[in-house]
């Protein structure tokens, strides 16, 4: 699915094209990504113009010009294309829903496995949503005090807590990993078990491992495409996500993979060492 990094690339390079475009008019093929009728999805889109696009947690926020948004979540193979002459072309295998714009082009959701959704809120049911997930690892509000704070509310393994979208919002399996290399910690640790400088050290890790994969428009594994169709050059970088049996590019030690909550984890047993 993804990630924070990737989410945000797509959403910068939306924001240059689609504000103050209108809605003309809107292609439903796959309604099942829908939480609402199509009619209905179209007729509360259609003659609208885009504000602004922006990105709460994994998900992209389109708003609207009677204040209302859209969101889109990809998923795990959902993308967002942008087609500069919407009648130019074949359409994308897996087209899901198109978007046609004014003045020109259109907006494509593409998905093959259909594991994304749609939604519109009104923006009062949105400020309601938008409580539910937990703060952005990005911005200043995060604090290390109230980072540590949170931690310290939970018995769960320190990565099943960061995939938890309503303690920290955005972060996936694949940030979390490199996350906790980064911090030295292991990704089984009880949350509470941190000490305010491993807090520390690990919010400097997400914030550092984030902003250097969206300066790298995220990572490609195997579905993931920018807005302009274009994978994303982070995936080099990885330095234990996907790498078992690799040495550790810091020590050299064989990097190791566990599986818990149904989900790999993936770290360097010397430069993590697990504590009791």
């Amino acid at each position: 699915m993804p990630e924070l990094p990737e989410v945000e690339t797509i959403v910068r390079q939306l924001a240059q094209h689609l504000p103050g475009c209108r809605v003309e008019k809107i292609a439903v093929l796959r309604a099942d990504l829908l939480r609402e009728a199509p009619d209905a999805f179209r007729k509360g889109i259609e003659g609208r113009k885009l504000r602004s696009v922006s990105r709460r947690g994994k998900n992209i926020l389109l708003s609207l010009s009677d204040d209302s948004r859209l969101l889109v979540n990809l998923g795990m193979t959902g993308r967002l294309l942008l087609r500069g002459d919407a009648s130019s072309g074949p359409a994308p295998a897996h087209l899901a829903l198109e978007f046609f714009l004014t003045p020109a082009g259109s907006l494509l959701y593409v998905d093959v496995r259909r594991f994304g959704h749609l939604i519109r809120y009104s923006e009062e049911s949105w400020e309601r949503e938008t409580t539910r997930l937990g703060p952005e690892p990005l911005e200043r509000a995060l604090t290390t005090r109230r980072f540590h704070a949170a931690l310290q509310l939970s018995r769960s393994p320190i990565r099943s807590w960061l995939l938890d979208q309503t303690k920290v919002a955005g972060i996936g399996n694949i940030y979390a990993a490199e996350s906790l290399f980064r911090a030295g910690i292991h990704p089984s640790r009880p949350a509470r078990t941190l000490d305010p400088e491993e807090s520390r050290a690990l919010l400097r890790g997400i914030r550092r491992v984030l902003r250097d994969a969206i300066k790298a428009r995220g990572t490609t594994l195997r579905d993931y495409r920018t807005a302009s169709g274009e994978q994303g050059g982070f995936g080099p970088a990885l330095k234990v996500y996907g790498r078992e049996g690799d040495a550790c590019p810091s020590c050299k030690a064989l990097i190791q993979r566990v599986v818990f909550a149904n989900r790999s984890a993936f770290f360097c047993p010397h430069c993590q060492p697990e504590k009791t």
